[in-house]
């Protein structure tokens, strides 16, 4: 079993609304997120912890899209799986810059960071993928799927002109089986930090003041110089969740999605229905996927997968078990 974290370690999610059935299913072990201590007070860091009688947080059924011919709500999926993962180290990380929306790759340590991310999901299926417009991002993505078992090849779906559309086309059948859509979205781009852009975060401190740039920083709803609030950026990234995942989910497919720090801090703050106030303290490790269950409406947290070696990890619900055995056989 991986190891788990410090004992030490508080519980940061909320006490669950309801207890989730998965009929005769068993686990040996469960993850769920932890507090740990930051450099920034008050904030959270989310981490692992592992105990075998810990139940899962059940979040409220997400507002399920309708079908704008008759109106109703599509039939639900039996279940589903949803990723998140945060992308590796980049460069502008590396050197204490502000990077928002800038286009900046990742470090050697980013690229190790989305392959160990690889290894911790590689036995959870993955249907489509969803990346920002951002290098980083997509870079994680293509590493991360590189480590899965099913060897499937992700593909960039690319839209942005009926010509790249019909260029890059796939004709064999069989091929597109072997592959995994990758989606690409501005609107799950990394917050835009306007005028901070590219600046050193120490010294616009010292420049600006440090409670200025913490406000900058931290605050819901208050921008950078000409950049986006985390109230702006969340707008976009919701309403993008909303209208194109959450369908994907409800038709059955798992979906990966890999963003920023902001952008899956609105979709978590979405989903774990958290108010302003906790959302500015939920920091976002860098390459720590994390799991949620999309079962009969409901979005099930499951934490962060441990890694290939814990059985338990994956063995989620009956249909993620079966999963992982034919997973075993190829």
């Amino acid at each position: 079993m991986a190891a788990c974290t410090s004992q030490h370690a508080l519980i940061s999610v909320k006490p669950p609304r309801a207890s989730a059935s998965f009929g005769s299913d068993r686990r040996a072990g469960n993850v769920r997120f932890v507090s740990a201590t930051s450099c920034c007070p008050g904030s959270r860091k989310l981490g692992l912890v592992c105990a075998s009688n810990s139940q899962s947080s059940v979040i409220e059924p997400a507002k399920l899209p309708s079908s704008p011919e008759s109106g109703s709500t599509p039939k639900k999926s039996s279940e589903a799986a949803l990723i998140l993962i945060r992308h590796g180290e980049s460069l502008w990380n590396e050197k204490n810059l502000f990077t928002g929306c800038v286009d900046v790759p990742l470090t050697p340590k980013g690229v190790n960071e989305a392959i160990e991310a690889g290894k911790r999901i590689c036995n959870i299926p993955v249907d489509v993928i969803y990346t920002s417009s951002l290098i980083r991002a997509q870079m994680t993505a293509m590493l991360a799927m590189m480590q899965h078992r099913r060897k499937k090849v992700p593909i960039i779906v690319h839209k942005e002109s009926e010509r790249a559309h019909q260029w890059s086309q796939v004709y064999s059948e069989e091929t597109k089986k072997q592959s995994i859509p990758v989606i690409t979205a501005w609107q799950l781009n990394e917050r835009m930090y306007g005028e901070l852009q590219g600046l050193n975060k120490q010294e616009t401190a010292d420049l600006f003041g440090k409670d200025q740039v913490h406000e900058w920083r931290r605050s819901y709803d208050i921008p950078p110089p000409n950049g986006e609030s985390l109230e702006m950026c969340a707008e976009r990234a919701v309403s993008y969740f909303k209208e194109q995942i959450i369908p994907q989910l409800v038709s059955g497919k798992h979906v990966m999605i890999a963003a920023h720090g902001n952008s899956l801090r609105s979709i978590i703050m979405h989903l774990d229905k958290l108010t302003s106030q906790e959302v500015i303290s939920l920091e976002l490790s860098t390459g720590i996927p994390m799991l949620y269950i999309f079962k009969e409406g409901k979005f099930i947290r499951r934490g962060s997968p441990a890694g290939p070696s814990e059985a338990g990890v994956y063995a989620y619900t009956k249909y993620m078990h079966n999963y992982n055995q034919k997973l075993k056989q190829l």
